[in-house]
């Protein structure tokens, strides 16, 4: 009886992990580069935990408030960049894996305002940004129409960025884990080279 048990919790955990999606939504996030603070403290993140994309498991709500009260500044400060730029979670690889995400845009709403010193150069990256933009969400999204998005020049020669986004994004969990997996499975596979390599140099020392 407590196989069974253990049998079916295992299976109910599996099922969980195979149908089930993490849901980001962003409202209101707001991001100016003339500001004294870029970024507006009114924005909101809410991520969801779902099963079948119905049954909501988890809930949590990212504000700038809740942010300041675990001073998410300070802790950003404490991480090792120069240990992390060489770090193999980014390498080439790495970085390829993450594409496995596979994340869809449910709903976006963006709108981008581009300014330079050189008016010529503010119209030529406006189109080719425009451009990008569109690319990526005629692959990512579920519905064009649910799309918004601009891209505006500013001629006023001064180097400028204005930048308003609200979207609601859509990951599965199965993808989140490969991603964990393989980044564990590439640290150890570092490891085990590492000491093989090692072991090559004494060896040939004592030639």
């Amino acid at each position: 009886m407590v196989f069974l048990f253990i049998y079916i919790l295992i299976i109910t955990i599996i099922l969980t992990i195979f149908f089930s999606n993490i849901q980001v939504e962003v409202n209101s996030f707001k991001f100016s580069s003339i500001t004294q603070n870029h970024i507006d403290k009114d924005y909101s993140i809410l991520i969801k935990w779902r099963v079948f994309s119905k049954i909501l498991l988890m809930k949590l709500e990212i504000t700038k408030p809740k942010l300041d009260k675990i001073n998410i500044k300070k802790r950003m400060k404490d991480i090792n960049l120069e240990k992390l730029k060489k770090s193999d979670i980014i390498a080439e690889k790495g970085i390829n894996s993450f594409k496995k995400l596979n994340i869809c845009i449910e709903k976006i709403n963006l709108n981008i305002d581009i300014g330079t010193e050189n008016a010529m150069i503010t119209a030529i990256i406006v189109p080719i940004i425009s451009t990008i933009i569109s690319g990526v969400i005629n692959q990512k999204i579920k519905d064009y129409n649910s799309a918004k998005f601009m891209v505006n020049p500013l001629y006023i020669n001064k180097n400028i960025i204005n930048i308003a986004f609200s979207g609601i994004f859509e990951l599965k969990i199965r993808n989140i884990i490969y991603i964990i997996m393989y980044i564990l499975n590439k640290k150890e596979g570092v490891k085990k080279y590492e000491r093989t390599s090692n072991r090559g140099t004494y060896d040939y020392s004592y030639e």
